[in-house]
């Protein structure tokens, strides 16, 4: 029996390839923002003209540098909403409409299938069981001209996830214990299988926390095979009735269980993503700034998580919030978690890449720590490079941003 990889390659190809074979494939959907869709537009142009196979299959959100804080970056998206207007393009998220991923998420991806787009944190559609795979904007503006790609088929690695969460542990502990187990690039080649023994311990958002940081994995794409969890998100959030294939798993390459009972609250310290410590291996750290948001964990229940901590007082560290769409920031309106994080002294917005690649609301300054709930941590990525920066999980960054060092969550949470 295949693979979840093999299925959805089997019914674009018609036949079940192999790992290693270079196979052509018609994506369900493309994407870009600003901070690609520059160079994307410019190499349709150099072609001849600028076009796209299918307007419908095409989505675009100006999310990394929105709104624009320089004139370039300003320049760049008058640029794009000239081709998007001549091209009709009708699935297109101006500044405040979200973060692209968060956007695919919540309105367009679905199990089974194929999705391209030019921004390495693609993979997070793999929650809902979509092989999404980032790619460069030269490859993604040929996709967009041909309709089609090639794609090297990756091997399968299996993840059994067991147990419940316990208190303080989500699933961006779940993705640094990955880190910390196989190391930043340990799953080059592989597409990473998840199976969840108890698929209510383990929700949609925190799924998606873990399919965005399998990019820095190495991973080709991960993808939870989907269940009664991907079903109830879809009839919920969307309206729509999808029933997962019974299938009997195939051969994998290797297999790896995480027993989600054993995990504590972790970080990525300075300067890789797998170099994880417990949060009580750097206790006391003073922290200058804390960022809750982004792709990776810029969703409601990051929300939650953060204003259950902060509604304890004010914060002594600087911190700014960014729920990932606007969707995710009218529903913490509605349950008070944004009157929360204001009154707890928080810079709120909504939308936006913002502080994670330090383009915006947020750039690091020389000798500062910072605490964020992003996927990256490299030297100088959230701004000057004698910055240092922890990722954490959000509770974990609320907590730094209450006691203006590094603490351990879990009793914040009682």
């Amino acid at each position: 029996m295949p693979t979840w990889t093999e299925y959805i390659f089997s019914k674009k190809l018609g036949k079940t390839p192999s790992p290693g074979d270079v196979v052509e494939v018609v994506p369900d959907l493309v994407g870009f923002h600003d901070l690609t869709g520059y160079h994307v537009l410019e190499v349709l142009e150099s072609m001849g003209k600028v076009e796209v196979f299918d307007k419908e299959r095409v989505v675009v959100a100006f999310d990394h540098l929105a709104p624009p804080p320089t004139q370039r970056a300003a320049e760049i998206m008058v640029y794009i909403r000239k081709h998007v207007k001549t091209l009709g393009l009708p699935h297109f998220y101006d500044v405040g409409g979200g973060i692209l991923h968060q956007i695919i998420l919540e309105k367009y991806a679905m199990p089974e299938q194929v999705i391209f787009a030019a921004d390495s944190h693609t993979n997070t559609a793999g929650a809902l069981g979509a092989f999404a795979h980032g790619m460069g904007a030269t490859d993604i503006a040929a996709t967009l001209k041909l309709g089609k790609t090639w794609v090297v088929v990756p091997t399968p690695f299996r993840i059994d996830v067991e147990g419940h969460f316990p208190k303080g542990v989500v699933g961006k502990d779940v993705a640094l214990h990955l880190l910390g187990q196989f190391g930043a690039e340990g799953f080059n080649g592989y597409s990473v299988e998840v199976y969840v023994k108890e698929p209510k311990a383990f929700p949609m958002e925190d799924r998606a926390t873990v399919a965005n940081m399998s990019t820095e994995m190495g991973a080709d794409a991960l993808m939870f095979v989907p269940d009664e969890v991907t079903v109830d998100y879809l009839q919920r959030e969307r309206g729509v009735t999808y029933k997962p294939p019974q299938l009997m798993p195939g051969m994998y390459a290797e297999r790896y269980t995480v027993e989600l009972n054993r995990l504590e609250p972790l970080v990525a310290a300075p300067h890789s993503v797998d170099n994880v410590k417990s949060v009580r291996e750097v206790e006391g750290v003073e922290v200058d700034q804390v960022f809750i948001g982004s792709c990776t964990n810029g969703r409601l229940s990051d929300m939650e998580a953060a204003a259950r901590i902060l509604k304890r007082g004010r914060v002594k560290s600087r911190c700014i919030a960014i729920p990932a769409s606007y969707a995710v920031f009218r529903k913490a309106m509605e349950l008070g978690y944004i009157d929360i994080l204001t009154k707890a002294g928080c810079v709120v917005t909504y939308g936006t890449c913002g502080p994670c690649l330090g383009g915006h609301f947020g750039v690091a300054g020389p000798g500062e720590v910072v605490v964020s709930t992003s996927n990256r941590n490299f030297k100088g990525r959230m701004g000057h490079p004698d910055s240092k920066v922890y990722l954490a999980n959000p509770a974990t960054a609320a907590a730094a941003a209450l006691e203006g060092k590094i603490v351990d969550p879990r009793p914040y949470l009682s």
